[in-house]
This record gives C-alpha cells, structure tokens and sequence, in this order.
C-alpha cells in the first residue's frame, strides 16, 4: 500500500509517518520503480503499536524502547518494567501536582461569592497579588 492508504488505515497523519520513518521507528520501506514507497502489514501493525504507545503518554524514546524489547523475544522484561514504573511515578507526580492546583483554584473559588464589581472581586484581588509576588524568570 502506498503512504496514504497506510495513513487512512492506521489513523496517522502522512507527515508524522514520514517522520517517524526519519527517526527510525518504521522499517525502510521498499521503493516501486517511480520511487513510490510502498508499505506492508508490518508498517500498519508497527505504526498501530506506537500510536497506541503515544496514547498511553510515551515518548518518542520510550517507545523505541519499547519496540526495540518487543523485536527482541528473547531478551527479558526488565527495561519494559523500569519503563512502566518511570511513567507510573510520572503520572503519580503528574496527578499530586494537579490536586494541589485543583486545592488552589477552589481556595480561589471561595474568595469570591456573590458576583461582585470587578473591581471588589476577592479572586482578581489575589490574582494581581499573588502575581505581583511571583519571581520574574531570568
């Protein structure tokens, strides 16, 4: 199948296709003689398998990783577990930082009861405030 048909089928653009071809995450592709690539079942189960890795949050290393474990059945399941448990203390980091900024909006939300003038709004308040104290990057 040509590049576009693999793009329909798989649900991957053909650019980010091309690009994954540059980073070595799909095989080569054979050439017809207009110079045409032409792409197998391989290229569809391979660009499946990291779109899918991409849906779970990887990156584009974590999934050579991860293919590069798969194309190797005899090697052992370590590097796919230590990459499992990185990403769980990533999303477990990921979910305490967006409770502690769920806490703040609701300490926000409570500054603020009636709908007030603007200019009496107690969270336009502490939001001037608060920026106001905030370090200005270097």
């Amino acid at each position: 199948m040509q590049i576009g048909e693999l793009a329909r089928s798989t649900g991957v653009k053909i650019e980010t296709i091309r690009y994954y071809e540059r980073e070595h995450l799909l095989p080569v592709p054979q050439r017809t003689d207009g110079n045409y690539r032409l792409y197998s079942p391989r290229h569809v189960e391979q660009l499946r398998f990291i779109r899918y890795c991409r849906s779970l949050d990887m990156s584009l290393e974590e999934v050579r990783v991860l293919i590069g474990a798969r194309d190797a059945p005899a090697g052992s399941c370590r590097t796919v577990n230590a990459l499992l448990d990185e990403k769980l203390a990533e999303v477990d980091a990921r979910v305490d930082e967006l409770h502690q900024l769920q806490g703040q909006l609701r300490q926000l939300r409570g500054l603020c009861q009636q709908p007030d003038p603007g200019e009496a709004c107690g969270i336009l308040t502490e939001l001037n405030r608060s920026a106001r104290s905030q370090p200005v990057p270097a």
